[in-house]
Formats: C-alpha cells, sequence, structure tokens
C-alpha cells in the first residue's frame, strides 16, 4: 500500500505542475478583460493587490466593465458582502444564467450545490448535509491522522535520502485528496485522474474552455463511477447515497455532487496548507504555541483562513429583482462577483491587513456565507488542525528552502496557490 500510494503521490504532483499554461486563445481573452476586472484574482505575494483595498474604501459595491455586453458589479466590503450571500431570494447561483455567454453550453453545467437554486439546492443540500454532521465526520478522524503522518514519514525518508523535498507534492495535495476520496469511496486507481481534473479548472490562465472542458470531462468520468455505484453500491459517500436514495437522485446529480465535493475540498485545502505553511514559518511564535499547546490551534487556524482566503471569489450571482446593496441598486439580470478576499480584509486602519491569531474573532467569509456556505467546512478545519501541528512537531526546524520570491504563486486564479514549496526539513528545533 506504501507503493502504490507514493505512485500516486508522485503522478499527482506531475499532473498538477504539468497542467495547461496560457494560449492563444486565453491571451485573446485577457486581453479583452480591463486591468480593473482582473483585480480581484491577482495577489502582491500573500495578500490581495493593494488596488483591491483602495477599491473597497472608495466603493465597497463598484461596476466593473466587461466585454459582451454584460452588466457586472464587483462587492468588496465585508457587511456587502454578507449581504449578497444572505440574500438566496434576491441572487441566482443556477449555472443557466451563463449559457449562450462566452461561448458557454448547457452541456458544460456541473451542477452540484453551487450552480443550483432552491428548491434543487435544498434537496441536494439535504441529503448531503447527514454525511458532514460531527458524528459522521468523527469517523473520518483517525484516518487523517494517518494520512497525515503517511505524508510526513515519506517526506523524513526523501530528507534523510538526500532528495529535495517540496511541500506541495508531499503534504499538501496528498492530505485532502487522499481524503476526499475515503470520503467519496473513491478507488485509488483514480485518484491521479480526479486531481488532474480538479486543478485544471481554477487557473484562469488556462483558459476558459479548458476550465469548462475539464467540468465536462470530469463529469463524463464521475458519471461512470456513478452507474458503477448503482450496479454494486460502495461503503462510501455515493454508495450509501445511492442505498438510502436510490432512484431519488439522479446519476448527473450524483456525479455533480461528487464532483464538486472533490473540487471544492481538494485543491482549495491543498492551497491553504502549502500557503500556510508559509505563514507559519513567518510567525515563529505561532509555530511554537501550535506545537506545544492544543488550544492554541483552533484560534491559529480561523485566522489563517481568514487571512489568506484562498477561495479569492465567489460563484458569481445573478439579480432575480432589483435589490438595493450598500448604497448602490443592483438591476434585474445583473451579475454581482463578490471578493472574498477583499471582504475578510474589510476592518479599520488596516488592522486586519495583519496575521494575528490573538485578535478577537469576526465571523469570516472564507467558506462563503448564506445557504451556499460551504458544506465540507468542518471536513476543512479537520484537515488543517491534524496537519499543522503535525508538521511542526515532527519537524520543529522545518524552513524554506527557497526565497520567498522565488515562489511561482498562482496568478489570475479563482483559488489561489502556489506551484511548489521547497522546505529543509529537521527534527532539531535550534535549526
Amino acid at each position: 500500500m506504501r507503493g502504490a500510494r507514493a505512485r500516486i503521490i508522485r503522478t499527482l504532483a506531475r499532473l498538477r505542475l504539468g497542467r495547461r499554461k496560457s494560449s492563444g486563445d486565453t491571451d485573446a481573452l485577457l486581453s479583452m478583460l480591463p486591468d480593473s476586472a482582473l483585480v480581484p484574482l491577482q495577489r502582491d505575494g500573500l495578500d490581495p493587490v493593494a488596488e483591491l483595498g483602495r477599491r473597497r474604501a472608495a466603493e465597497p459595491v463598484s461596476r466593473m466593465k466587461l466585454p459582451f455586453g454584460l452588466r457586472a458589479w464587483l462587492v468588496t466590503g465585508y457587511e456587502e458582502t454578507r449581504a449578497v450571500l444572505a440574500a438566496g431570494s434576491s441572487f441566482s447561483n443556477d449555472f443557466t444564467n451563463l449559457i449562450g455567454t462566452v461561448g458557454i453550453t448547457a452541456e458544460q453545467n456541473p451542477g452540484g450545490l453551487g450552480f443550483t437554486d432552491p428548491p434543487d439546492h435544498t434537496r441536494l443540500r439535504k441529503l448531503l448535509t447527514p454525511e458532514f454532521t460531527g458524528h459522521r465526520l468523527r469517523r473520518l478522524g483517525p484516518r487523517i491522522e494517518a494520512i497525515v503522518d503517511g505524508q510526513l514519514d515519506e517526506m523524513a525518508a526523501a530528507a534523510a535520502a538526500g532528495r529535495p523535498v517540496d511541500l506541495v507534492q508531499s503534504f499538501a495535495l496528498p492530505i485532502p485528496s487522499l481524503t476526499i476520496c475515503e470520503l467519496l469511496g473513491v478507488p485509488y486507481s483514480d485518484r491521479a485522474e480526479f486531481q488532474r481534473l480538479s486543478t485544471t479548472r481554477f487557473d484562469l490562465l488556462g483558459g476558459v474552455n479548458g476550465s469548462l472542458g475539464a467540468i465536462s470531462e470530469s463529469m463524463e468520468y464521475l458519471l461512470q463511477i456513478v452507474q458503477k455505484q448503482r450496479v454494486e453500491p460502495g461503503d462510501g459517500l455515493l454508495g450509501r447515497l445511492v442505498r438510502e436514495h436510490g432512484d431519488d437522485i439522479s446519476d448527473h446529480e450524483l456525479a455533480g455532487l461528487a464532483d464538486g465535493l472533490l473540487t471544492g475540498g481538494l485543491e482549495t485545502t491543498a492551497s491553504m496548507l502549502a500557503l500556510g505553511t508559509i505563514v507559519l514559518l513567518r510567525h515563529p511564535e505561532s509555530r511554537d504555541a501550535i506545537r506545544d499547546r492544543d488550544d492554541a490551534v483552533d484560534p491559529f487556524v480561523d485566522e489563517l483562513l481568514r487571512y489568506l482566503t484562498v477561495v479569492q471569489v465567489a460563484f458569481p450571482r445573478f439579480a432575480r429583482e432589483r435589490v438595493r446593496i450598500g448604497d448602490r441598486t443592483i438591476e434585474e439580470g445583473d451579475i454581482v462577483l463578490c471578493s472574498l478576499s477583499g471582504a475578510n480584509r474589510d476592518g479599520a486602519d488596516g488592522e486586519l491587513e495583519r496575521f494575528d491569531p490573538a485578535r478577537a474573532a469576526r465571523p469570516h467569509l472564507a467558506f462563503g456565507h448564506g445557504l451556499h456556505r460551504c458544506i465540507g467546512a468542518e471536513l476543512a478545519r479537520m484537515e488543517l488542525r491534524a496537519a499543522y501541528p503535525a508538521l511542526v512537531r515532527r519537524f520543529p526546524g522545518i524552513r524554506l528552502g527557497t526565497d520567498t520570491s522565488q515562489l511561482s504563486f498562482r496568478k489570475l486564479s479563482f483559488v489561489f496557490g502556489v506551484d511548489a514549496l521547497p522546505v529543509e526539513l529537521t527534527e532539531d528545533a535550534r535549526a
């Protein structure tokens, strides 16, 4: 099993690092977008670009200039973002709103919770909710810890053999990948393919057609998995849904739910683990606290989620009716993009631009808000709570293997991340 897992992890890393970069079609698309439309997807190191903060201060709800005759708004203020995300009756998430724009077709609809409105959203979420209760998730706890320990063992072996260690390949990707596959009941032989399809859709430099093509490809693949589960339901989430709900849930709905859970729970948590390690190494007091005190882990993870906000922009909302957000009037049919990274940095005197786990917590929007809040939020927290303390307890002298200026951070991506994170490992805290 250890050898099989190592082969899967190496394949995941190759697929991730080899994903498509910009093409002529993508360059043409980006050239049509004004710089102001790209600001919510840009970063300066780990921080949102300064222009996002300036725009929030001047206009927390501002018009966006988009091609194709689209009328759109960017929401960057905290209260205004919460208001949009909470107004489920005033805004639609339905993917069909996008059909016919920029060449998007009905066949590219991923379904799932993120692109569905009530009553379908309500019915599907009700089916999934029991799978994410504390009782069900606690059963995954020992498995998550075993996954973390297994990756730490492999990192230690690589370091002892003098091989370079990339935290993205060896730690950040495998932990959520193996965890979400355990949850879904995905066989080991299929996990590298799921990873490839997940990462492709999030990088805008891969092209809109590339991202939508990945959605179509993953849905086709997942439909095959679902059809096998219909014949012989397994012990994972898909198998339980088939056994308990049968024909009350369609194959396409099952595939859409699995696709949403995989992509929502894999790439986002992987980015958090990699970027969070950079923050951890910049703040030795936090590293020491979570290494030595269990009660320091929860506030550290919660502040890290707010500070990094790796999902930079929420799913687009389409106004069902005229609605007032802040001091602006949104017209029926308008597109609204909520900058979660901007909203989570909205504080007096720039206070929330700093990382501070000791600060009195304000509910953050890293998992969204309202009826579309991430259903797997607690699972993600479990993985982060298990991974960070284990990392610094096993390697208290861990440090970056290169200057942060040399790191390749993802550009123009809805999910912010870093392509590789070389680290030097030692069990000597004095290092």
